[in-house]
C-alpha cells in the first residue's frame, strides 16, 4: 500500500510541509549561523528533504541508494532526537505547549516512516558508510562547534550530555538502518 502512487502523494504533501515548516522553524538560530555551518544547523528538516528525494524517485519507480540511506538514517535519528529532546524538556521543568506535542508526534513521524518505506529502500553498505562519516561529522560540528539545534532552556546545563546521547543516536541509527535495509535483505529465511 505505501508504494502506490496516491499514498505516496499524501507523504510526499507531508513531508513537502514539514520541510518548508521546518526550515522555517530554523530561521532565527541560521540567521546568527556563520555560513560554513549552515548545512548543520537544521537537522530535521534537511532529513525530511532528503526523504522528499528519495520519494520523487519512487514516483517514477527508481531507486536513489545513496539518498535512501541519508533519508532513513537522518529520519531516524533526527525524529527520536526531537521526541527525547521536547520529553526531556518537559522532565526537566518546561511547561509543554502545543508545539511541543506537535513536534513529538511530527518527529516520531519521521522515524517510523523511515522504517515503514525500508522495504523499498537497495541501499548498500557503502552508502552506509558514506552516510555514516556525515553523520558523525554534523556530530562534531553540533557539540565541539555548537551549532546543535537550539534546545529548552531547562536543558542547557546538559548540553554535553545531549552531545553524547546524540553520538550514541547516530550509532543506533545507523545500526538500525543496516539491520533493516541490508541485512534483512541479505538474509534467507527457511521454512
Amino acid at each position: 500500500m505505501l508504494g502506490q502512487p496516491w499514498a505516496l502523494f499524501i507523504v510526499f504533501l507531508i513531508n513537502l510541509f514539514g520541510t518548508i515548516y521546518g526550515y522555517w522553524w530554523y530561521k532565527d538560530q541560521l540567521a546568527i549561523t556563520p555560513a560554513h555551518f549552515y548545512l548543520f544547523v537544521p537537522d530535521s528538516p534537511t532529513a525530511s528533504l532528503f526523504f522528499l528525494f528519495v520519494l520523487a524517485m519512487f514516483f517514477v519507480r527508481k531507486n536513489w541508494p545513496l539518498m535512501e540511506a541519508f533519508a532513513a538514517v537522518t529520519l531516524i535519528k533526527y525524529g527520536i532526537w526531537a521526541v527525547v529532546m521536547n520529553m526531556a524538556a518537559g522532565v526537566a521543568g518546561t511547561s509543554l505547549n502545543w508545539q511541543h506535542y506537535m513536534l513529538i508526534f511530527s518527529h516520531l513521524g519521521m522515524a517510523v516512516q523511515a522504517l515503514l518505506y525500508a522495504p523499498y529502500y537497495r541501499i548498500k553498505v557503502w552508502h552506509l558508510v558514506v552516510v555514516a562519516i556525515w553523520t558523525l561529522h554534523n556530530d562534531v560540528i553540533d557539540y565541539v562547534f555548537g551549532m546543535h539545534p537550539w534546545v529548552a532552556g531547562s536543558l542547557h546545563e546538559f548540553v554535553p550530555h545531549i552531545g553524547y546521547f546524540t553520538f550514541w543516536l547516530s550509532i543506533l541509527s545507523l545500526t538500525t538502518v543496516y539491520l533493516v535495509a541490508i541485512r534483512s535483505k541479505s538474509v534467507k529465511i527457511e521454512l
